[in-house]
């Protein structure tokens, strides 16, 4: 008799993509940790978490946490559900950072963070938003702090770096958002080195909410009777993405972008390649990988002109996302991604204060 060969394991898409760019950096969208531990065996050196997702996760596994949150509640007799909901959320983010601590010491402190974000009702308050992050980065060695590109963000996130924050940009969806954040964190480097504080790697990285880019031009298309070819929308985020991944390495900026906000594979597979972090919902990778998509460098390849033309020609707000001149700092807060992105953080705030209400105070 001939003995059978063993079968062969094949590698994830993302696995082979981690191996073959391991510059591309995959993180984990969510700081579930059950989640995060799959991630990481398909290549994941990094994960996020903000009060959407926060909140996910916590009613995902309202059976561990809501006998913690009374927990919480009982040691802090005096705490708001705010408070309560907040220490929940700053625990389960130090529990995903843990998972990722071997890689953050292997990279030097490049790669192994988890991201929590600061809390959204504090967006018109620079000095409260640096404090919080702070606050967070003190929490485990491989935090990195999310501050939103406002504004009033902008301000928060030249102090906090110079404080010794690591930071992840969020709520930008423009080329505009991510270069006036990552001159930000250049003038805090700057400001550092000036005073003589210590040198080391933030690991800093600039979002660019594609997909959200993406929902907000449908949106203008839809109240403003818009037609354009089936699919050209989806590539609006790329196509700043792309745009954005260039000027950061003409300019030499000492942070990556970073892609977040899915809606489509392209979010991916058009980054493969480059020095930079794609974060995609861990149903994305599945899908990624279910659908075994091929690997390939592409972060080089252009958006095709004729969809460059028509997104420029159509719509105002993508020539206003794409140019790295097309918005003032003030004018983020109005840009129409922000306001929409901004309400849902607030949004689930409010829920999660509403869970741990529901916890300290059961309806009868």
């Amino acid at each position: 008799m001939t003995a059978t060969a063993p079968a062969v394991a094949v590698a994830s898409t993302l696995r082979r993509a981690a191996e073959q760019y391991p510059q591309t950096a995959l993180w984990n969208d969510s700081a579930d940790v059950a989640q995060l531990r799959q991630s990481i065996e398909f290549g994941a050196v990094g994960a996020t978490c903000n009060p959407v997702i926060a909140l996910s996760v916590v009613r995902a596994n309202l059976q561990r946490w809501q006998p913690r949150i009374a927990a919480i509640a009982a040691e802090n007799p005096t705490w708001g559900e705010s408070q309560i909901g907040w220490r929940v959320v700053e625990e389960l983010s130090i529990e995903a950072a843990e998972l990722l601590l071997p890689t953050f010491r292997a990279s030097e402190g490049l790669n192994g963070r988890l991201s929590i974000q600061t809390d959204p009702r504090l967006h018109r308050d620079a000095d409260a938003l640096v404090e919080q992050a702070v606050r967070f980065s003190a929490l485990a060695e491989n935090i990195i702090v999310k501050i939103p590109a406002t504004a009033v963000g902008i301000r928060a996130i030249e102090e906090a770096t110079y404080r010794g924050v690591s930071i992840n940009v969020t709520v930008s969806f423009t080329v505009p958002q991510a270069v006036q954040a990552a001159e930000a964190i250049e003038r805090g480097l700057d400001r550092r080195a000036t005073d003589g504080l210590p040198e080391r790697e933030f690991g800093s990285v600039v979002t660019i909410m594609g997909g959200r880019l993406d929902d907000w031009l449908k949106t203008v298309a839809a109240r403003e009777r818009i037609l354009v070819d089936p699919g050209h929308l989806d590539w609006a985020g790329v196509a700043a993405l792309k745009r954005a991944y260039a000027i950061f390495g003409e300019r030499g900026y000492r942070s990556r972008i970073l892609s977040a906000a899915f809606r489509s594979a392209l979010q991916w597979s058009e980054l493969v390649g480059g020095d930079l972090v794609v974060s995609p919902p861990f149903d994305w990778q599945r899908l990624v990988n279910d659908n075994d998509l091929p690997v390939e460098s592409r972060i080089e390849r252009p958006v095709d002109p004729e969809i460059l033309d028509t997104l420029t020609r159509r719509f105002p707000d993508f020539r206003r996302a794409y140019e790295p001149d097309g918005m003032t700092i003030d004018e983020f807060d109005d840009f129409g991604a922000t306001r929409i992105t901004l309400r849902q953080f607030l949004d689930a705030d409010a829920a999660l204060d509403a869970l741990v209400r529901d916890v300290l105070i059961p309806a009868p």
